[in-house]
């Protein structure tokens, strides 16, 4: 076939291991990258139909052959991104008729041929001038795109799959949206669905931003609305990047005279759809944007119908006539402010003059050809409002969006079991949302389901609408944020403004729990401590903060998830470099500087209702205090903390909780410093850990912390305050990292949050618990597997134990210069790694690459050409897929569980769980 080629391994998820080789050094990498991924050691060798569009249809056949079509997408992004990494538009917009036809009969010819009874996604490459098509894959189960042809249609894929697999025929299974159809009616859609990916570069902006076959994306958006434009401005403002709409340009785009349009970002990478838009604005035509980016030229015209609107913005006086237009094209009211030199408000209050409020239009499958009873909604600026309020009591929960780190789907676990909860109390639920993967978005989770961004003004214009008139009630609905993760928690402010209700938690408790300077004061008032540090709003007063605390010092900006853009520095040119290249640094943007203090820390969550405080557990992390707890294992109960540490854990937590006035849930985190335990911060809110107390305790939190917020009491509920009792189950939670995929990124622990999910592991014992947990995570390690190690000089006495229990457990070492140096003089055998990188071969990274080892073990030194070697190095583990640790305790760990089936071996501070202590 000859280059380029797409290599594909077999059965892996989301493209992984694989890529597209234009060079024979590129397909040698991925061929070795892809066997590695493969668990057959497989790969699969095609030729590259870079260019071509590509189409999916979703099918279903039942055991009678009867098959029909759920519906089809095409993805904007021609073939050579991973569609998962593509935008998504359903139904299918530049496809004629005879095309349509031609893929959708082969779509049913395959699902047949194949003999799958349930759910089938099918993947084509169409050649756009002359038509030919090349079937790419088949998945013959429900996939990632399975997900977004329901929530598009309406139609329960899942659901009926899992009926066709016990027997049940198309024409038997009633559709659950309409009430009154058979599964048999094909999905009919008049409207546009859009999906967006959402990619973690915000986290890692030095990774390598191209999308390619490897899917980079770690969650998605999708938006519905009448038109192509209008859902493709709902699903930017959807992705939550700090504000970002369609409008949003990067300064460097503008900078200098010489700037073109010729240097804008119009390949295959995640700032595609923003560097188009800057293109259209710069008089790049549509053809010329067709010859870069091989678009659909419909799709281009599409934005440039976009652009010329902006262009009016801009120019004319907004008339009610103007305002409505924009409305419809989906620009928001703070773009039209933006354009228009107007705030946000003053537009909002324009529409309310004019009565240019959205309506809200059904999805139900089938065109409003029949009435549905349990419908969801999409607002567009149209006629005919089909959701009327509500009657009766009822909340607005508010989703968490899409997922990306820091906020994944633990949240949408909260989210779910609070609208359960309120069901259960008699109160309607109402849940917003904008994500497709997710239960919260199913149509049956909640009473009523609104797909919506997750902003200001769609949250306050579904406020609205449910509110109805003074006829209808006319009282809004509270709002629930506690379990929405930080994006409902940045919204309570905004609605507290506008004399809105929030259910629970006062919007000033939030508020007090989330500013720096006022939660100073707060732990003051209390007497409890807390790490010294202070809030600076220029790099003079950050340098003094630094000098008057010492270094090291933890550096962070202020409302951030997951420890965004969170550092360690050891010195005051480390300060201000961080400063200079990390963050915006200003009075409305103060910066965080507190004392790092290395030691063990813990977390707890805990339900408040006014009069007493519950705390379901106490977790102790593995990780000492610098690494992010989202990317520290967990443990439960907290094995190795003394009763005194216990008891004033449980006092600050309940004496915050009261005096806070937080109703609802809390997640407080503590670092136990020499004798003494300090708050390092507390969450007014539902956090990550959520799921994993209440698996492991058998407690309800998140329906218990509802019952709370609609005013019911820990007592009335049957619940004692203080900490719960010790369940007889030890749990341990691990994170797993995505790194192989982000090509350029390191992964190495830290204060901000990597990780892309978790695992749990549960047994009656520390050690059984950890293995499970281990190996789910893909960290365990096992007996004899070569371990390389590269431990930094002030880390090396501690290494010193693991490197025995490592030898004793008859795992060969290798190691690099100064860590072999250190083995050879404790009397153990060691390969020694000859040359660093830059002096040629043998080296550190061959007996990774001929695989010798199959562990890593690196941690972290500031000496550059030992930190680019660590780099390459904690990167070529992780795309082989080998555990690699950059924390001594994470490495103690796993050192701890691979002996633990051997006579227990003391490797140093977590021996003590080996012990059952």
């Amino acid at each position: 076939m000859g280059l380029p080629l797409v290599i594909r391994p077999a059965y892996t998820l989301g493209g992984s291991g694989g890529g597209i080789a234009k060079t024979e050094e590129e397909f040698e990498a991925f061929a070795q990258s892809g066997l590695s991924s493969s668990p057959i050691s497989q790969i699969l060798l095609e030729r590259s139909l870079e260019g071509w569009k590509e189409i999916e249809y979703e099918v279903l056949r039942d055991g009678a052959d009867n098959c029909i079509t759920i519906c089809n997408m095409e993805n904007l992004d021609p073939m050579g991104v991973h569609t998962g990494d593509s935008i998504v538009v359903a139904p299918s917009q530049t496809l004629t008729d005879k095309e349509y036809q031609m893929l959708r009969t082969a779509s049913l010819k395959i699902i047949r041929g194949l003999g799958i009874e349930g759910g089938c996604n099918v993947q084509f490459a169409l050649q756009p001038t002359d038509s030919p098509y090349y079937v790419i894959e088949v998945n013959p189960r429900v996939s990632r795109s399975s997900a977004l042809a329901s929530k598009a249609t309406g139609y329960p894929i899942a659901r009926v799959s899992a009926k066709i697999a016990v027997g049940r025929r198309l024409d038997e299974i009633e559709n659950a949206v309409t009430g009154q159809t058979k599964a048999a009616f094909e999905p009919a859609l008049d409207y546009c669905v859009v999906k967006i990916p959402r990619w973690p570069f915000d986290k890692f902006p030095n990774g390598d931003r191209s999308t390619t076959t490897q899917m980079k994306a770690t969650g998605e958006v999708m938006v519905i609305d009448r038109s192509f434009e209008a859902a493709m401005q709902k699903g930017a403002r959807s992705l939550e990047l700090g504000g970002k709409t369609l409008l949003w340009e990067d300064p460097a785009w503008s900078s200098g005279s010489g700037a073109t349009a010729d240097d804008l970002p119009l390949g295959p990478n995640d700032m595609r759809l923003w560097g188009i838009m800057a293109a259209l604005r710069r008089g790049y035509t549509v053809n010329q944007l067709v010859e870069r980016t091989l678009f659909e030229p419909w799709f281009l015209f599409a934005f440039e119908r976009i652009v010329k609107m902006e262009r009016r913005l801009l120019a004319e006086e907004l008339t009610q006539e103007l305002l409505h237009e924009s409305k419809r094209m989906g620009f928001s009211d703070v773009q039209i402010g933006t354009l228009a030199d107007m705030l946000p408000e003053q537009v909002r209050n324009l529409r309310r003059q004019w009565g240019l409020r959205p309506v809200y239009k059904t999805v139900d499958t089938c065109a409003a050809e029949f009435e549905a009873t349990t419908p969801y909604y999409y607002s567009t600026y149209d006629e005919e409002n089909e959701a009327e309020p509500l009657p009766g009591k009822k909340a607005l929960v508010i989703g968490s969006g899409p997922i990306r780190i820091g906020q994944g789907i633990e949240f949408d676990y909260c989210s779910v079991h609070a609208a359960w909860a309120l069901s259960e109390s008699g109160v309607r639920s109402i849940m917003v949302n904008s994500n497709p993967e997710t239960v919260s978005t199913d149509f049956d989770s909640s009473d009523r389901l609104y797909f919506e961004p997750l902003d200001e003004e769609s949250v306050r214009d579904i406020i609205d609408n449910e509110t109805g008139d003074e006829d209808s009630g006319g009282i809004p609905p509270a709002s629930v944020v506690q379990f929405g993760g930080q994006t409902a928690i940045d919204l309570s402010q905004a609605l507290s403004a506008a004399g809105l209700p929030i259910l629970g938690s006062s919007a000033e408790a939030i508020d007090i729990a989330s500013d720096r300077h006022k939660f100073e004061d707060f732990l003051s008032r209390l007497g409890i401590p807390q790490p010294p540090g202070g809030a600076v709003s220029t790099v003079s007063d950050a340098l003094q903060v630094a000098q008057t605390i010492g270094y090291p010092a933890v550096v962070r900006p202020s409302y951030v998830l997951g420890g965004r853009a969170m550092e360690i520095v050891q010195n005051a040119t480390e300060l201000i470099r961080y400063l200079g290249a990390a963050t915006e640094i200003s009075p409305t943007r103060p910066v965080l500087i507190d004392r790092y203090m290395e030691g063990k820390e813990c977390e707890v969550d805990a339900i408040c209702d006014g009069e007493g405080v519950l705390i379901p557990g106490l977790m102790e992390h593995v990780e000492r205090a610098g690494v992010h707890s989202g990317d520290s294992m967990a443990i439960y109960p907290g094995l190795n903390l003394t009763e005194d540490e216990v008891d004033t854990i449980v006092d600050y937590t309940t004496r915050i909780g009261l005096a806070l006035g937080v109703r609802g849930l809390m997640n407080v985190q503590f670092v136990i410093h020499g004798a003494t335990v300090y708050v390092i911060e507390v969450n007014p809110r539902g956090s990550r850990t959520i799921p994993f107390i209440s698996k492991v305790t058998g407690l309800p939190v998140a329906r218990l912390a509802t019952r709370v917020m609609l005013g019911h009491t820990l007592a009335e509920e049957g619940y004692p305050t203080g900490l719960w009792p010790r369940q007889g189950l030890v749990g341990v939670k691990a994170p797993v990292f995505s790194m192989a995929k982000l090509i350029g990124v390191d992964w190495h622990l830290g204060p901000e949050m990597k990780s892309t999910g978790e695992v749990m592991g549960i047994d009656r014992n520390f050690s059984a618990a950890l293995t499970k947990a281990l190996l789910a995570a893909r960290l365990n390690l096992k007996e004899g597997i070569g371990v390389l190690l590269s431990v930094a000089d002030q880390h090396k006495a501690e290494a010193v134990s693991i490197i025995r229990g490592l030898n004793q457990a008859g795992c060969p070492l290798y190691a690099t210069e100064g860590t072999a140096a250190m083995i050879s003089a404790m009397g153990l055998p060691v390969t020694m790694t000859t040359k660093k990188l830059s002096e040629g071969h043998p080296n550190v990274m061959d007996v990774i690459n001929d695989g010798s080892v199959g562990a890593v073990i690196n941690t972290l030194s500031g000496v550059s050409d030992v930190l680019r070697d660590g780099f390459y190095i904690r990167r070529a583990a992780v795309e082989r897929q080998m555990p690699c640790f950059t924390s001594l305790d994470t490495a103690r760990a796993a050192v701890e569980s691979l002996l633990s089936g051997n006579a227990v071996y003391d490797i140093g501070t977590t021996s003590d769980y080996l012990n059952g202590r």
